[in-house]
């Protein structure tokens, strides 16, 4: 089971409208089960180094299920997972990134959202999410 475009879309529509709620633009990926890119938005303005980072927070919250910020964690010197982001083409290893579910728990996809601080990042990553609960 994958994310369709049309859940895509909500999702992106949601986390955008954070955005604005928050008086920031940024950079909005939604990967599906698979890991590939189903629906992308930079908003007007938004930082271009951002558009990657983006895609990498959602690649990151698929391929481990789980947000990219608990990789961050675990990725740190000393840690289990030391160095993991110079895996898999490049992860991005801090907030912005999280896995997606369908009503009965099951991954379907992921978002990541880059463009802003960390903070602002994962709630506008977070409406995306809730948009689709």
């Amino acid at each position: 089971m994958s994310i369709t475009l049309e859940q895509a879309e909500i999702a992106v529509k949601a986390a955008k409208a954070k955005a604005a709620e928050l008086g920031t633009l940024m950079n909005i990926a939604i990967v599906d089960a698979g890991a590939n890119l189903t629906a992308f938005a930079r908003m007007d303005g938004a930082w271009l180094g951002s558009v990657d980072i983006a895609q990498k927070k959602a690649r990151t919250a698929r391929f481990f299920d789980m947000p990219s910020g608990m990789i961050g964690s675990l990725s740190q010197p000393g840690g289990s997972l030391y160095n993991i982001e110079h895996s898999n083409g490049g992860l991005i290893t801090f907030p912005g990134g999280i896995p997606i579910k369908n009503a009965s728990g099951e991954i379907i996809g992921a978002i990541g959202v880059s463009g802003s601080t960390v903070e602002n990042d994962n709630t506008v990553a977070q409406a995306g999410v809730d948009a689709l609960s």
